[in-house]
């Protein structure tokens, strides 16, 4: 019989839920990552471009920080905790593809595009059909970044961290934030010739079934049935 979520009430905090991780609650991991899922999908998506390895990057962050989730002291927030070691996990994957392949940038392939769930109720088709190719043309873009600066734009313009804040995240200095941020703009001013952030907010997302999917796929390997 499927075990239903609702044990653990959201408004827990993210202390009470380590604790009751730790205890081996499973409706606790269950809340840690549905809480942070998508926010931890957008990190390693806006590092590694592919959604399939960046499914597979999420999962490997969270069995990693489970596996040592006693480590966390709670000097940092549990989301940049978490932050963290999906960053690391992606910048892995992405050095042994690269050491791997030695791919060069005529041979790289297409990057994939993810679709975005836009506003149903629209009644201007056309205006449908701009939003979504300005949404292909921001991943495109995004995923064309160098690394150095993908995260970097991915923390403070997507996740909307401040330039202190992604500092900490990735253990740079906050003047090599913003010079980082800065740089990675104007490769996007390049390559889009327009003011697009607004629709930034939108990219990435993680919901429904492949959210629901990726948490079944953790609490797998963690030894609780569903």
């Amino acid at each position: 019989m499927p075990q239903s979520v609702q044990i653990v009430p959201q408004s827990l905090t993210d202390d009470e839920l380590v604790r009751r991780a730790l205890a081996r609650d499973p409706h606790a991991f269950r809340a840690i990552m549905t809480r942070y899922n998508r926010r931890l999908y957008r990190i390693a998506r806006g590092i590694l471009g592919n959604d399939g390895e960046s499914e597979d990057a999420l999962q490997d962050a969270y069995l990693n920080a489970f596996a040592r989730l006693e480590s966390f002291r709670g000097e940092a927030s549990l989301v940049t905790w978490l932050s963290r070691i999906v960053i690391n996990e992606a910048l892995g994957r992405l050095r042994k593809s690269k050491r791997a392949a030695r791919l060069t940038a005529a041979n790289l392939p297409q990057a994939e595009i993810i679709p975005f769930p836009l506003n149903q109720s629209s009644d201007d088709p056309e205006r449908s059909m701009a939003q979504r190719q300005i949404l292909v043309l921001v991943e495109r873009a995004m995923d064309a970044l160098p690394e150095i600066y993908r995260a970097v734009f991915v923390a403070r313009v997507v996740e909307g961290l401040s330039a202190e804040e992604t500092a900490e995240l990735l253990g740079l200095k906050p003047e090599t934030v913003k010079t980082r941020l800065h740089r990675a703009r104007a490769l996007l001013r390049e390559r889009l010739h327009e003011q697009i952030g607004p629709v930034l907010l939108d990219a990435f997302p993680f919901a429904g079934r492949r959210c629901e999917r990726l948490t079944e796929r953790v609490m797998a390997k963690l030894g609780f049935e569903s």
